[in-house]
């Protein structure tokens, strides 16, 4: 039986409160209060997650005991092998858990929305956002998140000016929000006949997907909505017909758009989503900004105002400037290994809560 020894978790615990929500969901009256009845089968699909996540935890240690137990009875280099592999396994698993225990925000648990923009840097930057985007799909891909690219301007010249895009899946937002910041690319340029060495600059912006049951008061009154014909991927339908969407929010000059669907009706109703996120998320920041009497996050795409540096010469290392986690295998992390930075930014946050 697990147990933590500082009562984070207890298996026993986890399955008897599953085991009353499984009665209180049968029960007579249940759904008299939807609100309420989607929040106890919220928690209980969130229980049997993080059991199932632990059963699998405990049967992974029994597997290495028992392979343990075969190499000191005889020198099998497969058993040797298999027991090398369950062990780096059940180290990542840890790892997962341990990373969302420290995640309490109140999105932490849910669904991202991820902006990236070119600054400066010209095709420079726009190829960096190609780079970022890979990076993060691809580490979305190793955490089992859905991701779903929702508006994209790629450009002629080569790269991509600016992409949004959705992670759905388990701490998804909780992981991200790490990556919110400027992001500096430091390379000998592969457009530069001279070979010269280039800094690009690129934007990542992230905010929680919000429940339909948070409410976001919109003005229609205050809005601009423009159709066009979507410029990305989507076949002859898409860029035929005036399917994209762009919603302008005057007060605040906060502009979503979304071309993914070949319906417009959909691409509306996502980029209504993506504005009622950009919306709450304006507001926590500045509830926050109140409380710490700190500067807006918002910088500029340029120098000095990064968050963490890609320096792939005249030396390879990858350096977060918040926490001062660095590491040299520069392939590892653009090939969307990026939790051990997660963890320091994470740990950091909670050293200043």
């Amino acid at each position: 039986m697990l147990k933590s020894t500082g009562g984070i978790f207890d298996l026993e615990q986890m399955q008897e409160r599953i085991s009353e929500i499984e009665d209180l969901s049968t029960g007579e009256g249940f759904w008299n209060n939807p609100d309420s009845a989607r929040e106890i089968l919220k928690e209980g699909t969130q229980l049997n997650r993080e059991v199932d996540r632990w059963r699998g935890i405990e049967t992974g240690c029994e597997e290495v005991r028992l392979l343990a137990d075969m190499l000191q009875e005889e020198d099998d280099p497969e058993s040797l092998k298999e027991l090398q592999s369950q062990l780096a396994r059940l180290k990542r698993n840890l790892t997962l858990v341990r990373l969302e225990k420290m995640m309490s925000g109140e999105h932490d648990s849910g669904n991202a929305i991820v902006s990236i923009n070119a600054g400066a840097g010209g095709t420079e930057a726009q190829d960096w956002v190609e780079m970022l985007l890979r990076m993060y799909l691809r580490w979305s891909e190793k955490r089992g998140w859905k991701t779903n690219i929702v508006d994209i301007l790629p450009m002629d010249e080569g790269g991509i000016k600016s992409v949004t895009f959705s992670a759905s899946g388990d701490h998804a937002f909780g992981n991200f929000r790490s990556e919110s910041g400027i992001h500096r690319l430091v390379r000998i340029s592969p457009f530069d006949a001279g070979n010269r060495r280039h800094t690009s600059f690129a934007s990542v912006y992230v905010c929680p997907e919000i429940d339909d049951d948070i409410e976001v008061e919109i003005n229609d009154a205050d809005l601009r909505v423009d159709t066009y014909r979507a410029s990305g991927a989507g076949g002859q339908h898409v860029n035929k017909t005036d399917s994209a969407v762009r919603i302008t929010h005057h007060p605040s000059g906060i502009v979503v758009q979304c071309q993914n669907e070949r319906s417009q009706h959909k691409n509306r109703a996502y980029a209504m989503k993506m504005l009622k996120a950009r919306l709450y998320e304006k507001e926590m920041e500045e509830r926050r900004q109140a409380q710490d009497k700190v500067e807006s996050a918002k910088m500029e795409i340029a120098w000095g105002s990064q968050i963490r540096s890609y320096i792939l010469h005249p030396y390879q290392l990858i350096k977060d400037h918040r926490t001062e986690c660095e590491t040299g295998n520069v392939n590892n992390v653009l090939d969307g290994s990026l939790d051990a930075f997660v963890e320091a930014f994470l740990l950091q946050q909670m050293q200043k809560g």
